[in-house]
């Protein structure tokens, strides 16, 4: 089963998708902001055009584990995203996850100019194996999902 994850952001929209088996995350895409229905069609033509069956939105939280304003954008866009699909939408804690996709592409050894740019699709890819591994395992994760 193959899942998409978005790590929403105010100007750019990172996308990973998981291999059929729902297993292993891998950064697909980086969508440039446009506007709300916009983005919403474009990540369900990817949605479509990869036979994805479920879709987790990253959400950022507080220290009190509240949305914090990025959080409630991607609540929103998550509840724009349900509005246009019969698929699952599910929030999922991104808390660190571009933090990580620094880190990651750090340890790799990337020079300073290649590690500069856009690490959303990276973000996106931890976000859904984090995801993906809560579900193997059995464990709710660094947060409960939220179905919408």
């Amino acid at each position: 089963m193959r899942i998409l994850a978005i790590d929403h952001g105010e100007k750019r929209i990172g996308i990973a998708l998981s291999d059929p088996t729902g297993a292993i995350a891998s950064p697909l895409t980086v969508l440039h902001h446009i506007s709300r229905p916009l983005d919403v069609a474009r990540v369900l033509e990817i949605a479509r055009q990869h036979d994805v069956l479920r879709i987790i939105v990253g959400q950022s939280l507080d220290e009190s584990g509240r949305p914090n304003a990025a959080g409630r954008r991607a609540v929103r866009f998550a509840q724009a995203l349900q509005e246009q699909t019969d698929l699952p939408v599910e929030l999922w804690d991104e808390s660190l996850t571009t933090h990580d996709a620094r880190a990651i592409r750090i340890a790799l050894g990337l020079s300073r100019k290649r590690r500069a740019g856009h690490h959303d699709a990276l973000a996106a890819a931890i976000l859904l194996q984090s995801y993906l591994e809560a579900r193997r395992s059995g464990q709710a994760g660094p947060t409960a999902p939220n179905r919408l």
